[in-house]
């Protein structure tokens, strides 16, 4: 199939040239996985002004905070529902040593940060602040031990410092003002440790995963859920040696995996891109359903009864930081695009969740893939954002086998071959009160959509839509102009038996809840 080329200037406002017409079967009557709320987990890396300016100020900032935290970022995640965090890495976490973020702020020693920009920090961040920060938002922390210059004593000490109700490391907590233990549920032995994190052979890894995990112990009730770093892309040698050589040792395996362009040295400008980049990009993000078959495929080779979940904790869009900003920091606008990539991701999650248990999109504020971008005292959502509170309503949900019957698009990708997508994606679900919930994402820049969508049962009567969208697929939220994209309510849908009709836009993303 000859290669669709695309206009290369910017991307401009395009109006709906052509009507399209697609069709969607959902069989809810065969749904039978729980898409969980981990899905949707975030990711917060002392990276930049992720942590510093973004989640925390101090308690003398004169930004409005809670005890440090910031009040608007604070409003906008407890919004969000978070269900969990990971902390505090990344590169980051195979150098950070926890001890010298405990204790009075005051006496913390200062640290430079070798892995972003050699910035300094002052560790008044450290694990009370993260902990107490999960609990304010009622979300459930997933911490990342240094397994790349840290040692066995060390992150032994630590969890038992988090979860034990007594004993010397509880006494110190104690003394550091909490009488009583965290719960920590989810414990990531090492990151990244192909790379940044020990650049390590994955038989050297698996040895000493044995040795750290086997030193984080249960304390006090608390009962850890073990994290064996994973693969990146396409390094299914990695997983395979794994699988292996720890199999069910481990409680899950991280996969990373990132949508950026990578031509001539560059992954992409955030805001100044083509038609062709955006096409590319969407099917790069697709991509990573290819690679969760694979690795999937080789952890059912050695864990056919699926006792070790895969867990994607960290992916999204990594482009160019904006100009102007510290190289280092990566800092990065958040269009329309990225709101297409963070749909369309979620949709192929929901289809693997009988492996797939976890994502984590990269990062939660003012890095990379952002839900939230703070610049001093204010504070702006992007369009990002608003898909993870859209698609809110699949969290816990029962998912439903979706079919999808729409015109294809074809496009390079990033080894040289070809990639077929679909101009229409959807994702349902089934929420515990009875509501069917659908999502449907129309990635055409140019046409208009009327998306028939047919079930097995006729369907309630009250139904309600929100739809995301903007006039141009690089609008992007400001400080100044904070309201560009975002959701809002949408009526152009007709329930009647067992088919609703959704009339939608072009480069449109809508939610459909059906009660």
């Amino acid at each position: 199939m000859k290669r669709i080329l695309f206009l290369s200037a910017l991307c401009i406002s395009m109006s709906a040239s052509a009507q399209k017409t697609s069709t969607v079967t959902i069989h809810e009557t065969q749904g039978k996985n729980v898409i969980p709320k981990e899905i949707y987990g975030q990711f917060a890396e002392h990276l930049g002004t992720c942590i510093y300016g973004g989640l925390w100020v101090g308690p003398e900032s004169s930004i409005p905070n809670t005890n440090g935290y910031r009040n608007d970022v604070l409003g906008a995640l407890k919004d969000l529902r978070v269900p969990v965090l990971r902390w505090p890495g990344g590169c980051f976490a195979d150098t950070y040593h926890w001890r010298d973020g405990i204790g009075p702020r005051e006496n913390r020693p200062t640290m430079m940060n070798s892995n972003w920009g050699d910035t300094k920090e002052d560790n008044s961040f450290g694990t009370h602040e993260f902990l107490n920060l999960c609990e304010m938002i009622g979300c459930e922390p997933y911490v990342s031990m240094n397994v790349g210059s840290g040692t066995v004593q060390e992150t032994a000490e630590w969890v038992e410092y988090m979860t034990a109700e007594n004993g010397p490391m509880a006494e110190l907590r104690k003394k550091n003002g909490r009488q009583n233990p965290w719960k920590v549920k989810y414990i990531g032995v090492g990151n990244e440790s192909w790379g940044c994190g020990g650049n390590m052979r994955p038989e050297y890894y698996s040895d000493l995963y044995r040795r750290y995990a086997t030193y984080c112990h249960n304390w006090s009730g608390n009962r850890l859920y073990k994290v064996g770093s994973g693969a990146s892309d396409y390094d299914y040698n990695w997983t395979e040696v794994l699988m292996k050589n720890v199999g069910t040792q481990m409680n899950g395996l991280s996969l990373h995996y990132y949508t950026c362009i990578g031509w001539n040295g560059s992954k992409g400008a955030a805001t100044k891109f083509n038609a062709d980049n955006y096409y590319w990009a969407l099917g790069k993000c697709l991509g990573v359903e290819e690679v969760l078959k694979k690795h999937i495929e080789i952890m059912d080779k050695y864990d056919p009864q699926k006792r070790v979940d895969l867990l994607v904790d960290e992916w999204g869009t990594w482009w160019d930081e904006e100009p102007g900003t510290h190289p280092g920091h990566l800092f990065q606008q958040n269009t329309l695009r990225d709101a297409f990539v963070a749909s369309l991701s979620l949709d192929v999650f929901h289809r693997y969740t009988d492996r797939v248990k976890m994502t984590n999109i990269a990062q939660i504020v003012n890095v990379l893939q952002s839900m939230i971008l703070t610049k001093d005292n204010k504070m702006v959502l992007t369009p990002t954002y608003y898909v993870f509170k859209m698609y809110n309503v699949h969290m816990d949900a029962t998912y439903l086998p979706t079919e999808v019957n729409a015109e294809e698009r074809q496009v390079m990708n990033e080894r040289g071959g070809e990639r077929t997508f679909k101009m229409l994606d959807a994702t349902a679900s089934r929420s515990a009160d009875g509501t069917i919930n659908v999502s449907l994402s129309n990635v055409d820049l140019d046409n208009s959509n009327t998306v028939t969508v047919n079930f097995e049962q006729p369907l309630g009567k009250n139904a309600t839509a929100q739809i995301i969208t903007s006039k141009r697929i690089d609008d992007h939220n400001t400080f100044e102009h904070p309201n560009v994209v975002k959701m809002e309510e949408f009526k152009d849908f007709k329930v009647k038996g067992n088919t609703l009709t959704v009339k939608m836009p072009a480069k449109s993303i809508i939610t459909v809840s059906v009660k």
